[in-house]
């Protein structure tokens, strides 16, 4: 049994033991029979009276100087509409750790962005917003956090994948055409080192988390398959050889080890700092950071300079076309173990946050809302480029994928900080050659297929 199976049996037993621990207030032996579909906001619920806390991983939105909308903000207009439902926020900035530790104890209230659980396990903590066919009718990404036909999470907002850039440094560098392939792009960064005062490329090595973003490209961006991550991957051997095209994982990750290799990165990565650097590149000493769309707006409010913060497709082609995984943000998942009434309310505020409160657009993220195909202002480089969501695992592997993920103990999208750190490290100290980390990476991911049984295709 792999870790992450052992903690979420960890935390059923404990659920098991003492149910009332494991929620909110009220009778935790009922759930509801609201459905999203059928909540009319601003007449459904309008005489419930709740008391929520909301589990979140934005702990800037907590700042009053938060530069963008604050969660209070949101708060204060939801009340407008819905005076006696009193939401709290509680957020953490080591997010994907601490909520897994928050569904242990079972102390993390009514709402939570869901962590990294198995999907078998949705449905030991949260309540279903109704099944697939219909809430893919409501919101994209539904089948993100389903199971069984029945949908546990509405996602927060959407993110494209790209790279956040100054413009003025990338013109002051004398580069009039955005990169296409990873030659182009380490072609470009060298101009920017030659020819202005700005890091071509910082890697927010320190932070860690910021590192985690790589893992981001490596699926229907780096491929143009939306069927890559979650049914060729999990079926394939040595997924991270060098496919001879500049493709694949093995060139996303080849990018951060050749900047680094070739000085294009900060001098000293260990001395990074996040909230610095969304200054430093709205200001022009940073010409790049590789991040989610969701930075955007943060970097351009960080500064004077939010007009010279733009977005760029990542710099890669699959036979001459340029494509970005589109995938949800944290998702909100409601406490099966809070009282009914909370529960409602909780799917109300979930609905009001989706439909009404112009989250999306104010993180410059894609609208959750299904039929709402509008762009952010920010996504106007990627006017060329396919964006495509994974579709799903086919039925019965839908935890395939995590599995094989713990297993290997590469944790891809899901905490493999150190992984990615690791990259940064061996190319500074030029101890270990880019093939070679490749090379283990394959053996640990062929020996979780050979320990899962997984067929090969």
């Amino acid at each position: 049994m792999n870790l992450k199976k052992i903690v979420a049996a960890g935390i059923a037993a404990v659920c098991a033991v003492s149910m009332a621990a494991c929620g909110g207030s009220g009778d935790s032996s009922k759930v509801t029979d609201m459905q999203y579909k059928d909540i009319k906001l601003g007449e459904t619920g309008k005489d419930i009276k709740a008391n929520l806390k909301l589990s979140s991983h934005r702990t800037d939105m907590l700042k009053k100087d938060y530069p963008g909308t604050t969660w209070d903000q949101y708060i204060a207009e939801f009340n407008k509409m819905y005076p006696n439902i009193k939401v709290t926020v509680e957020a953490n900035s080591d997010y994907a750790n601490s909520a897994m530790t928050r569904l242990q104890g079972g102390d993390w209230g009514d709402i939570m962005m869901i962590p990294a659980v198995d999907r078998a396990e949705l449905q030991n903590y949260f309540i279903s917003y109704g099944s697939l066919g219909d809430m893919d009718k409501e919101v994209k990404y539904a089948v993100n956090q389903s199971y069984q036909k029945k949908v546990y999470g509405v996602a927060s907002v959407g993110n494209a994948s790209g790279i956040v850039y100054n413009k003025k440094v990338f013109k002051d560098a004398g580069i009039d055409s955005l990169p296409t392939t990873p030659d182009e792009f380490i072609s470009d960064l060298k101009a920017v080192k030659n020819k202005t005062q700005a890091i071509p490329l910082y890697t927010n090595y320190a932070a860690g988390w910021t590192m985690g973003a790589w893992d981001a490209y490596i699926g229907g961006t780096a491929t143009g398959d939306p069927d890559y991550m979650n049914n060729v991957f999990t079926h394939s051997k040595n997924p991270f050889k060098d496919p001879g095209d500049g493709t694949h994982s093995y060139n996303v990750y080849k990018i951060l080890y050749d900047a680094v290799a070739d000085g294009l990165t900060e001098d000293d990565y260990s001395t990074t700092d996040w909230e610095s650097s969304k200054n430093k590149l709205n200001a022009g000493e940073i010409a790049t950071m590789v991040l989610g769309s969701w930075a955007v707006s943060q970097i351009q409010a960080a500064g004077d300079n939010g007009e010279d913060v733009g977005y760029m497709p990542f710099p890669i082609s699959v036979k001459g076309k340029q494509y970005a995984t589109s995938a949800p943000d944290y998702a909100y998942g409601i406490n099966k173990n809070s009282s009914t009434t909370d529960q409602e309310a909780a799917m109300i505020f979930v609905k009001w946050m989706t439909e009404k409160s112009n989250f999306a657009y104010n993180e410059g993220g894609i609208s959750i809302v299904a039929d709402d195909d509008r762009l952010p202002d920010l996504y106007s480089d990627f006017k060329n480029v396919k964006l495509i969501p994974d579709n799903p695992a086919p039925d019965g592997e839908e935890d395939l994928f995590n599995d094989l993920n713990s297993d290997s103990e590469l944790n891809i999208n899901s905490g493999g900080d150190a992984r990615v750190q690791g990259i940064v490290e061996h190319a500074a100290n030029k101890d270990q050659s880019y093939d070679n980390l490749v090379q283990e990476w394959n053996q640990k991911w062929n020996d979780a297929l050979d320990s899962e049984g997984v067929d090969i295709k």
